[in-house]
């Protein structure tokens, strides 16, 4: 994946009225979910040090809770972030530091269609994530030779594996697609990661026209005639 470079900073006046005027200056909310585990005591509280913005979400029922870090960004820092057809690994630096992550989830104002909160997860060289990635077909599908027509119901797959194993594309080889037939996401195999979209979604197929319906039965007519001269 392409790498992004994004500087925030620490947000520490959180609320709804703060989170508005923040946007009136063109900035957004976000928050960087999948922090460093820790423990807490048997009061769910967390005793270690917590850097500017950070703040400890419990999780499960196991005295566990995780570091999540409220930040804000510029608008104008993000805008190809958000807006771009490409999946990037983001350099986030804040506080003096530099992490790794990827674009979680965004919400959008639902009239304006403005960008009210950004989510985004932390990403490790070890620790496997699962991001939306962009479907691309190549070669030439035998179906479509026969009158039929390609179609890609899928533009976007789900995959899991680790950051630097992820492509910015999946490439699938339409060559032998014939019409009528498809490819599922339960057909799809690659070495260092996985598609995790439901198994049984068709990603693309080639269906039938009114050229290859007239095509068949052109060739089927050939035959009946050609049987018949025969006999």
């Amino acid at each position: 994946m392409k790498t992004f470079q994004l500087n925030a900073e620490a947000r520490t006046d959180l609320g709804k009225k703060a989170a508005k005027a923040l946007r009136k200056e063109n900035k957004i909310p976000v928050v960087l979910n999948g922090g460093k585990l820790v423990d807490l005591d048997k009061d769910g509280n967390y005793s270690g040090k917590l850097l500017a913005g950070e703040k400890v979400v419990p999780v499960g029922r196991d005295g566990k809770g995780i570091i999540t870090t409220d930040l804000v960004v510029n608008f104008s820092d993000v805008r190809k972030l958000i807006y771009s057809t490409d999946v990037y690994v983001i350099d986030l630096t804040y506080d003096g530091q530099t992490r790794k992550a990827v674009l979680k989830d965004l919400q959008f104002h639902p009239v304006s269609d403005a960008v009210l909160h950004i989510d985004l997860l932390e990403v490790t060289d070890d620790k496997p994530v699962i991001v939306e990635i962009p479907v691309h077909l190549e070669g030439h599908a035998v179906g479509v030779k026969a009158g039929g027509k390609l179609y890609l119901s899928m533009k976007k797959v789900k995959v899991k594996g680790l950051y630097k194993d992820i492509p910015e594309t999946i490439m699938l080889n339409v060559d032998n697609l014939e019409i009528g037939k498809t490819i599922k996401v339960r057909d799809c195999h690659f070495d260092n990661y996985e598609l995790v979209s439901a198994k049984e979604l068709v990603i693309a197929g080639v269906r039938a026209t009114r050229n290859s319906a007239a095509a068949a039965t052109g060739d089927a007519e050939g035959e009946a005639a050609e049987g018949e001269a025969a006999e």
